[in-house]
């Protein structure tokens, strides 16, 4: 797989742990607590990244709204959903942005695994498309 799997997640904890775990599965992974450095990272590196691993509760926006701008400014990458909220169901618009329940991953994630195979499924369709 070539290119970044990004990470947005503000508990210190969860973020390091799956950036962890998924360098260990061969990924190149770069992690923020927040919107705003994630997007400043991505001026640099859009091109480079395919993946966007979203957590809904952020300090400076919440995860939707992320999706959406992220979508917009960099139609070419992939959202997997990843949240405490045991309630939380995909809005439409996010719906009709490509994204389905089988994209929304509930922590604490006891296995990884459907999540890396997740990754490199999206990848892979992204490496393909234009």
């Amino acid at each position: 797989m070539t290119g970044w799997v990004l990470i947005v997640d503000d508990e210190e904890m969860i973020r390091e742990n799956l950036k962890a775990y998924l360098e260990d599965e061969g990924l190149g992974v770069v992690a923020f607590e927040s919107v705003t450095p994630a997007l400043n990272w991505l001026r640099d590196a859009a091109a480079a990244c395919r993946v966007c691993i979203m957590d809904m509760r952020l300090p400076d926006m919440d995860g939707n709204s992320a999706i959406r701008l992220f979508h917009q400014l960099y139609p070419h990458m992939e959202f997997l959903i990843h949240t405490g909220s045991s309630s939380y169901t995909l809005p439409e618009d996010l719906r009709a942005a490509g994204l389905e329940e089988d994209r929304v991953y509930r922590k604490p994630l006891e296995d990884m695994a459907p999540l890396v195979g997740a990754i490199r499924m999206l990848a892979a369709l992204r490496e393909v498309r234009p």
